[in-house]
């Protein structure tokens, strides 16, 4: 004897109703959490992109504040090598302009401003690309 023979017409096959309504739950709930992984793994490689993009750009201020001070003047903008490091992927261009005044000792003073932009390819080359640019000023005295 079957126990689903005393059970009313209209109160068969719900078993059935409420396994599938599970499963279809369980199911959706798996691809959201895929999705939400996906976007999370996707902003934390850009996060990092953009801590490796800080560090190449201030590789670069730094270089550039060392040659103007080391040449006592701003050179037209330079890309210096980050190859053989971990930043190789990065291209570094510094740029310097200045301007000069006198205090008010009647001594000369020279101002620069440098800036370093460091990104790893062209915009939308790269699902991760990265781009930084950090400036500085620096009051050069004779």
């Amino acid at each position: 004897m079957r126990p689903d023979k005393h059970l009313p017409a209209h109160a068969r096959g719900f078993g059935l109703v409420a396994a599938m309504f599970v499963m279809i739950v369980i199911s959706l709930v798996i691809i959201a959490m895929t999705r939400l992984s996906t976007a999370q793994h996707g902003s934390n490689s850009l996060a990092i992109q953009q801590a490796r993009a800080y560090q190449a750009s201030q590789a670069g201020l730094e270089w550039g504040v060392v040659q103007a001070i080391r040449n006592n003047s701003c050179v037209a903008a330079q890309s210096p090598s980050l190859a053989g490091s971990a930043l190789s992927e990065f291209s570094v261009t510094v740029s310097c302009g200045s301007t000069s005044y006198v205090d008010n000792n009647g001594s000369p003073v020279a101002i620069l401003r440098i800036t370093a932009e460091a990104q790893n390819g062209t915009p939308g080359s790269r699902p991760d690309y990265a781009f930084r640019r950090l400036s500085a000023v620096v009051e050069r005295l004779p």
